[in-house]
């Protein structure tokens, strides 16, 4: 973390080009994290995952949500209560095909996450349903 990061608490933002991204990334990834497609409902390797760890964006290793957050939703995509911060990630209003949603971003590196929505369990009651190519797993030791 830089100096401006430490001194805000937000993440230092991570700027790569579209090839960079092309590189780094899978095409399902990359079609995921940058051009803001979703997976297939129940095919994501992450979607019944049980153990306990960190879930961090695929894109930049970014902490973003952790597995006492996780819960069943039976929607087929991972889903959190919460994300592991309060600057972990951000939201951006989604108008796109004729719905009205909130879009979930990786606050590091800006890279589509999946969409919120207010059907949660928990004092919150919010549902943050996640792409799982947008994420890594770290198992906790």
């Amino acid at each position: 973390m830089n100096k401006a990061a430490k001194e805000t608490g937000k993440p230092q933002r991570i700027e790569r080009s579209e090839a960079e991204w092309r590189a780094l990334l899978s095409p399902e990834q990359y079609r995921i994290l940058r051009e803001k497609a979703t997976e297939r409902a129940f095919t994501g390797l992450l979607t019944r995952n049980l153990e306990t760890g960190d879930y961090h964006c695929a894109g930049c290793g970014a902490l973003l949500f952790q597995s006492g957050a996780k819960f069943d939703s039976g929607c087929g995509w991972p889903s959190f209560m919460l994300p592991a911060g309060s600057e972990a990630v951000v939201e951006h209003e989604d108008l796109s095909l004729g719905m009205r949603r909130v879009e979930v971003c990786c606050a590091r590196c800006g890279g589509h996450l999946g969409h919120l929505f207010p059907d949660g369990p928990g004092p919150n009651g919010l549902r943050y349903c996640i792409n799982s190519a947008a994420l890594t797993f770290a198992r906790a030791k």
